[in-house]
């Protein structure tokens, strides 16, 4: 991520450059533009202890404890907020960030030293945000989501103070489909997944300084907050081959289990820009 950072003595020397710049062109930031930005997608994790979820009666409702026999928490070798494997969360690691890259299409409109517009904008963030459970059994169940695409619309807001150089607030809706696995070291139990490629609603929040060039190029720094509500997607468990003392049947026959639904990330972007 350190790399991301290199731009910014040169971005800041040249926003001090903008009032020569500045006099170059009459209207900066103003009009239609068509742009890409290239960056990282770094999870922001889970403030839950419990990163996985479990509905034991099938009710819909989430936040139950899958107790054994004896009334004991089945889970309470713990869990795992990022990447693991096997039965133990003594080899939990953090979510894998990664690049992110999109495209988008805007319009601003300049009045006097402030800049009000919007922009459409399609990413493809390669962050994953993972979790993991661990039963007393012992076994590990493991979940992984990723952003395959997302499609956005937002507003900007931003402040001019000489023409060459553009600080902004944005903000606005997102939808996006995501991919999802899980697996697990339990044999005893079946599995069946539900919704594993699911389009859900968001939103964005952020903001960012762009600097102009010449000709309508511009360059900039852009960090947004992405923040998903990923309630579609669950694992049924079903009794495989268990006895009927499985935790996972003591009520009724079965449990629900999912990854918490808040998926959120930020995304930090180079932008580029070219108006007309």
């Amino acid at each position: 991520m350190r790399a991301l950072f290199k731009p910014l003595p040169i971005i800041s020397a040249m926003v001090l450059a903008t009032p020569a710049m500045a006099q170059d062109r009459e209207t900066h930031f103003d009009g239609l533009y068509l742009g890409g930005s290239v960056g990282i997608a770094a999870t922001a994790g889970s403030n839950n202890p419990a990163p996985v979820q479990f509905d034991t009666d099938r009710d819909g409702s989430y936040g139950d404890t899958v107790r054994t026999s004896s009334g004991a928490d089945a889970f309470s070798p713990g869990f795992c907020p990022g990447v693991a494997s096997g039965t133990t969360s003594s080899n939990c690691a953090g979510d894998r960030d990664d690049i992110e890259y999109s495209v988008r299409i805007g319009y601003d409109k300049r009045i006097g030293s402030l800049v009000v517009g919007g922009l459409v904008e399609l990413a493809k963030p390669e962050a994953t945000d993972a979790a993991s459970a661990f039963s007393t059994t012992p076994a590990g169940y493991h979940f992984a989501r990723q952003v395959d695409y997302a499609a956005s619309a937002r507003m900007r807001l931003g402040y001019t103070p000489n023409g060459g150089a553009l600080f902004y607030v944005t903000g606005g809706g997102s939808y996006a489909k995501i991919g999802r696995e899980d697996n697990t070291t339990n044999t005893a139990n079946s599995f069946t997944s539900t919704n594993e490629d699911a389009k859900v609603w968001g939103w964005q929040a952020g903001g960012g300084a762009e600097i102009m060039i010449s000709g309508g190029l511009s360059l900039g720094l852009e960090c947004v907050y992405n923040r998903y509500d990923d309630k579609k997607y669950f694992v049924a468990v079903w009794p495989g081959t268990a006895s009927p003392t499985n935790p996972f049947l003591l009520n009724g026959g079965g449990t629900n289990m999912r990854q918490d639904p808040r998926f959120e990330f930020h995304a930090l972007r180079a932008t580029v820009n070219l108006r007309f």
